[in-house]
């Protein structure tokens, strides 16, 4: 059993023993790159990190060799691999950096050996599966000096940079309260109460089952449950829709505000199971005033799986609806500003501010190469992105623990008030796949 006292002792002596490198150089013409994760989000990563002109591509891995098809039509050539381990070990210093698009369950480990071998990381999102493990990738990256990026791409699109702009320039006053959401999406599995046995079967030939499931706890195959996709709703393996979208979501508010750590979350949430995230959930945030905010403290407020802020909230017109796509209401001294998810934001009362001036986005992609090429921190590095990702998950916790006001200490890495939220922050890892 891990205890509040072991957990502190373990996160410590890791940190103090984490091996300190010289900030990476790229001793290579290109930035060679390799991949950990070949299809779906996978592909679309690395097609845009390819198209940068300064990019080779050394190797792509995947547990699944039927999966690399797309991949190599169109970057032919570029060896493959089942394991990552294998191929950090063969490319060796010929392997400048590396791009992790797998699963949740998996990005921390095979992050945390790449930026070890001193490699630069661009990481999908949510940055990592727990709260341990965000604290451990921003502490790592922090100690090698490479160049990191979360893989939030909107984070660099003109419509979160707009947005961030107009808090930032106070042009709606200091910000009372934020509510964020993404009210299409919940968990399909929320309620299954148990494992569909009858449905187990032998995984396809060219997966590595074992090895997909790495270090999470072994479980049988079952065919369109878990893989490709579906492991987002499993709490082994991913962290259901605030996993999915909050680290987009979230992005701006954190930005704007120059938010850091909650001081506690609350969540309620339907149908509670101890395997599959709730099909709906709202958790209550409180952080920190910042410079940007009305008071000492803020309240940021996410509702996801249908549910939404109350629309009065925003002061729209009565034609005018809260974007159901997902979004973020920033409720100020002077207005409001809702920030649709990968939209223009609108200020309200629209009689009273003139029409926002777009701030132009870049390729979020490319920043981070241009990073490595320049040795210069991206704006959402592991220093930036450890932070969000541990907010993300503290609130995946608080659905772990529904009704429950838990409050939190960052500095320990610890919740003040309830042991059972605690045991949640970091997790057990499988025999010969431990972080």
């Amino acid at each position: 059993m891990i205890t509040r006292r072991s957990f502190l002792r373990r996160t410590t002596v890791a940190a103090l023993a984490f091996p300190a490198v010289l900030r990476a150089k790229n001793p290579n013409s290109h930035v060679q790159v390799a991949v950990v994760g070949c299809k779906g989000q996978g592909f679309a990563d690395l097609s845009e990190i390819g198209s940068h002109q300064r990019v080779k591509f050394v190797g792509f891995c995947d547990v699944d060799s039927g999966r690399f098809g797309d991949a190599l039509k169109r970057f032919p050539g570029v060896p493959t691999f089942g394991d990552y381990r294998e191929m950090f070990a063969k490319l060796g210093d010929t392997l400048d950096a590396v791009q992790v698009s797998t699963p949740d369950h998996w990005h921390a480990p095979i992050s945390l050996a790449a930026m070890r071998a001193g490699k630069h990381v661009y990481c999908q999102k949510p940055l990592t599966h727990t709260v341990y493990e965000a604290r451990q990738m921003r502490l790592a990256a922090d100690a090698t000096g490479v160049i990191t990026q979360m893989g939030n791409q909107i984070h660099s699109h003109e419509a979160y940079r707009t947005g961030v702009k107009i808090i930032r320039s106070g042009v709606i006053g200091k910000i009372k309260a934020v509510h964020s959401w993404q009210a299409n999406h919940g968990n399909q599995y929320s309620g299954l109460a148990t494992r569909p046995a009858d449905r187990v079967a032998t995984p396809p030939a060219t997966l590595n089952w074992d090895m997909w499931v790495g270090p999470a706890p072994q479980r049988d195959y079952v065919p369109d449950l878990y893989a490709p996709f579906k492991w987002r709703d499993w709490m082994d393996f991913g962290g259901g829709t605030m996993g999915d979208f909050g680290c987009h979501i979230l992005d701006p508010v954190f930005s704007a505000l120059d938010l850091t750590a909650p001081v506690s979350v609350r969540a309620e949430n339907e149908d509670p199971h101890p395997e599959t995230w709730p099909k709906a959930e709202t958790v209550a945030f409180v952080f920190p005033g910042t410079a940007f905010t009305a008071e000492k403290t803020i309240a940021v407020t996410w509702h996801d799986g249908g549910r939404l802020p109350d629309q009065a909230l925003a002061q729209m017109p009565a034609d005018k609806k809260l974007p159901t796509g997902g979004g973020s209401l920033f409720i100020g001294e002077g207005g409001t500003m809702v920030l649709p998810h990968v939209g223009i934001p609108s200020l309200y009362p629209a009689d009273k501010f003139p029409k926002p001036e777009k701030v132009a986005g870049g390729n979020h992609y490319h920043l981070w190469v241009d990073g490595i090429i320049a040795n210069t921190k991206t704006t959402d590095g592991f220093h930036y992105a450890g932070p969000l990702t541990e907010t993300v998950q503290l609130g995946n916790i608080a659905t772990r623990v529904p009704g429950k006001l838990l409050e939190w200490d960052t500095a320990k890495l610890a919740f003040k008030n309830s042991e059972e939220a605690q045991k949640l922050v970091t997790k057990t890892y499988r025999k010969g796949y431990e972080l």
